[in-house]
């Protein structure tokens, strides 16, 4: 089994070298430590972890900023605070986005609780194969109501894609909605794609950030590096956007994608928001015109069954 490495930040030396000899105990855990969030995020600068483990007060902000700092790179890393800090104290004000595990300190054999929690959380993300954004069951709900029959065959999408694969000067532009397992393309401009795994769907990677994902090389990408089926679509270059539901699901993405290294310049970007921007308003209208149909279905079905009692017109 590979060893796992988690990062345990506390600005007491005791308490964290209690937490780090309880995690280590089996000797399938490296440790790595910090004292503050500046320290951790230096850490996280440096090197992957697969767990962070945090108190809640550190010297220059709290076990949440910690949280915040690795999901802006590795969003699908678990993060535990374990702290002596009540729920009712923790303020998530500034932080609503950050999902975090919460274990209190001070309950009986709290550490041998966070060695299970631990093992448990890693085992859950790696039995996929693919990172999963914090409220991935809450995504796929919000899915449903824009992924419904009929909708590969929009032409607006085709005309957008086509616009941006003309604009942007490159192979592919396409409109992806990621399901459970894979994504649906509704338009694919430049090639005829019609699902991919989201285990080789760089996608799936782009649904877990806040803003666009630009990969220039996928050779030199870590995560894409050994991705034999991109090469076999011959996509070396990918810009993607999130596609955002007005109530904060992400539900898919509008991306570029070339056979060749190339980078994108800010201005391009802008633009590239843009057309997501468009897509995400063209699938809340359908989702709005789908709903008036399903209500006008409705009515129509309950008035139907009012007029079927069998009495004679005076």
């Amino acid at each position: 089994m590979r060893e796992l490495t988690v990062l345990c930040v506390d600005a007491d030396g005791d308490e964290r070298a209690a937490t780090c000899d309880s995690l280590a105990a089996d000797g399938e855990v490296a440790v790595t430590t910090a004292d503050s969030v500046a320290a951790a995020a230096d850490t996280l600068s440096r090197a992957a972890v697969d767990c962070v483990v945090t108190d809640y007060d550190l010297p220059d902000g709290t076990g949440l900023d910690v949280a915040a700092r690795i999901r802006e790179t590795a969003p699908d890393t678990p993060c535990i605070l374990f702290t002596d800090a009540p729920p009712d104290r923790i303020d998530t004000a500034d932080r609503e986005g950050v999902v975090v595990e919460y274990l209190p300190r001070d309950m009986p054999e709290a550490r041998d609780a966070l060695a299970r929690m631990v093992g448990n959380l890693v085992d859950q993300r790696t039995q996929v194969g693919y990172p999963l954004p914090t409220r991935e069951d809450e995504r796929l709900a919000a899915l449903e109501q824009y992924d419904r029959p009929g909708m590969e065959a929009a032409e607006s999408f085709d005309r957008l894609t086509a616009l941006a694969r003309e604009y942007f000067d490159v192979d592919v532009a396409f409109v992806g909605l990621i399901d459970a397992h894979e994504e649906r393309f509704l338009a694919c401009a430049g090639a005829s794609w019609e699902t991919l795994t989201r285990e080789d769907s760089m996608c799936t990677h782009t649904i877990l950030r806040d803003d666009l994902m630009v990969v220039e090389d996928t050779h030199d990408d870590d995560r894409f590096a050994d991705n034999d089926r991109l090469d076999e679509l011959g996509i070396r270059a990918y810009a993607g956007v999130p596609l955002e539901t007005p109530r904060g699901a992400t539900i898919g993405a509008f991306c570029l994608t070339h056979d060749e290294p190339r980078g994108f310049e800010a201005d391009e970007l802008a633009d590239l928001r843009r057309f997501a921007a468009e897509a995400m308003d063209q699938l809340e209208l359908r989702r709005q015109l789908n709903e008036c149909e399903d209500a006008r279905d409705a009515a129509d079905h309950a008035g139907t069954g009012t007029g079927d009692d069998g009495g004679d017109a005076p």
